[in-house]
Formats: structure tokens, C-alpha cells, sequence
């Protein structure tokens, strides 16, 4: 295994499987072929036409546009098409910074392929001899997602309703105790973004990247039960977990390559670099 080995593993997505799903004139996601001919059943809400799914343009306004997703999604849940919901929303952007069109439950995004946003924190600690730990948490085995593997310092998806700020705020008591005052010393550092095609659909995430200095005599503790333990470890090996292995959730492999490429702690003489800095942005 090697470091590029996990960028290749979230971009698998080939996009010509998948259909435009548009709103409003802007692309939104990307549905499967199959999926957008079952939704031409729903021909109040969407147009399936020339190669795209349309959200149809009698919904004007995100309440509209929400309620009609909503019915439409109910439908294919009680039909089997979608799982159960998980009655958290997230917000459908024609572009980031922009109004959201409508807001989707986090169960449907996948089969709808609208970006997911959400929040990473690294949590670093500086050594006296120059170099730094992280915290790294490993996940309770009971997660539906990535049980019992490695991740970062702090993490959460970005609901509807709530500033990156907020949110910030919010996973940071939920995952590790970090009261909203050391919670808001986190830098914001840029993105990660991939692609991975999935069995419901097409993940498209964006993934926004804060670095927090701690102190040494700091120890997080987790409030939520999403989190099981956590260990302070020196960057060398946090490193080698991700270079060697696959004990990190997936994006969480990319979110450390990313601390340890701004860091210098992965530089310019790796064969690999190039790819490597290119690759953790693989669109946007």
C-alpha cells in the first residue's frame, strides 16, 4: 500500500454511469442510469429528458423544493429504493456561497450525487524537538460507518441551517469536550475533495479542513458515544498507519495526508507529490 493508494480509492466514480441532476439551470449531482428511469414515474417533480433528470420549475423557492424531494423520496423508501431516512438534512448548493435550493436528507444524497460538506479538525500538539502529535480518535464499533476504525481529531457532516462556524462549535463539545472558545482558535486550511462511486450512487464530498493547536496538557473526551478512545500520536507514525494500512475511514487517510503535505512533514522529494497534492483535490 502507499499513500496514493487511498486518493485513488475515493476517486472510482465514472461519471458515465450517471445522469445530470439539474435545478434550477445549475447541475446539482449525478443520478444512476437505472435510478433516473424509475424517477420518470414521478413526472410531477422531475422531467427525465435529454440525458438529465430536472427538478421540475413549478417549485420556486427551497420550501417548495424541499417538500417535493421529500415526497418523492418517502416514495422510493416505501418502495425499497431507499433505506430508511436518517432525519438529518443537508443543504443543496447551485455553488458554495450561494443560497441553497433545497435541503435532502442525508440517507438520499448518495443516490442523488449532490455535494456533502462537512468539517474535519485536526488536532495537533507541538514537541519540544520541533515536530508534532495528533489526536487520533478510533470510532465506536457500533458506527454503521467505518466501526472501530481511525479518525480525526473531530469530523461531521455540514447540516442545513447551521454556519461552518456553528458547526464547528457543535462537533467539537459532541466528539471532544473542546468548549466553543478553543473551538473557534481552529484555522480553517483549505479543502479535501473526491469523487467515490458507491453502490447507491456517487459520493461527491467536500470536506473543509481546520488545523487546532492544542496544548500538551489537554485530553479530549468524547460526549456523543460516536468515539471510543482517543491517543496522542507522534506524525511519524500516524504517517506510516496511513502509508501502510487501511485503519484510517477512508477520507480520514486523506484529511492526514493533507496536514502532513501543508506541514512539510511529506515534501517535494517524494515521488509521489505532485499526484498526491493534486489528487486531494480532485475537483472544485
Amino acid at each position: 500500500m502507499a499513500y496514493l493508494d487511498h486518493i485513488k480509492a475515493c476517486n472510482t466514480c465514472d461519471i458515465a454511469g450517471f445522469r445530470g441532476f439539474w435545478v434550477e439551470g445549475a447541475r446539482v449531482g449525478w443520478v444512476r442510469h437505472a435510478l433516473a428511469e424509475r424517477l420518470a414515474g414521478f413526472c410531477d417533480t422531475v422531467t427525465v429528458a435529454d440525458g438529465g433528470v430536472y427538478l421540475s420549475r413549478r417549485y420556486e423557492d427551497f420550501e417548495s423544493r424541499t417538500r417535493a424531494m421529500n415526497a418523492m423520496i418517502a416514495a422510493l423508501v416505501a418502495e425499497g429504493v431507499i433505506p430508511r431516512l436518517r432525519g438529518e438534512h443537508y443543504p443543496v448548493f447551485p455553488s458554495w456561497g450561494a443560497p441553497p435550493l433545497f435541503s435532502l436528507d442525508r440517507a438520499a444524497v448518495a443516490y442523488f450525487g449532490t455535494i456533502a460538506y462537512g468539517i474535519h479538525v485536526n488536532g495537533f500538539v507541538r514537541r519540544p524537538d520541533g515536530g508534532v502529535d495528533l489526536w487520533i480518535g478510533t470510532r465506536s464499533r457500533d458506527r454503521s460507518v467505518a466501526p472501530g476504525q481511525l479518525d480525526n481529531l473531530i469530523a461531521g457532516g455540514q447540516p442545513v441551517g447551521l454556519s461552518l462556524t456553528d458547526n464547528l462549535i457543535k462537533e467539537a463539545f459532541e466528539e471532544a469536550a473542546i468548549g466553543p472558545e478553543l473551538a473557534r482558535r481552529a484555522r480553517p486550511a483549505g479543502t479535501v475533495t473526491y469523487r467515490l462511486e458507491t453502490e447507491p450512487g456517487v459520493k461527491v464530498d467536500c470536506l473543509f479542513v481546520y488545523d487546532l493547536e492544542l496544548s500538551p496538557g489537554f485530553t479530549p473526551r468524547n460526549t456523543d458515544g460516536e468515539v471510543e478512545s482517543f491517543e496522542l500520536l507522534p506524525w511519524e507514525r500516524v504517517a506510516e498507519i496511513v502509508r501502510d494500512t487501511s485503519d484510517f475511514k477512508f477520507n480520514c487517510n486523506l484529511v492526514v495526508l493533507d496536514f502532513l503535505i501543508r506541514h512539510g512533514l511529506i515534501g517535494p522529494e517524494h515521488p509521489d507529490y505532485i499526484a498526491l497534492a493534486a489528487g486531494l483535490r480532485s475537483w472544485g
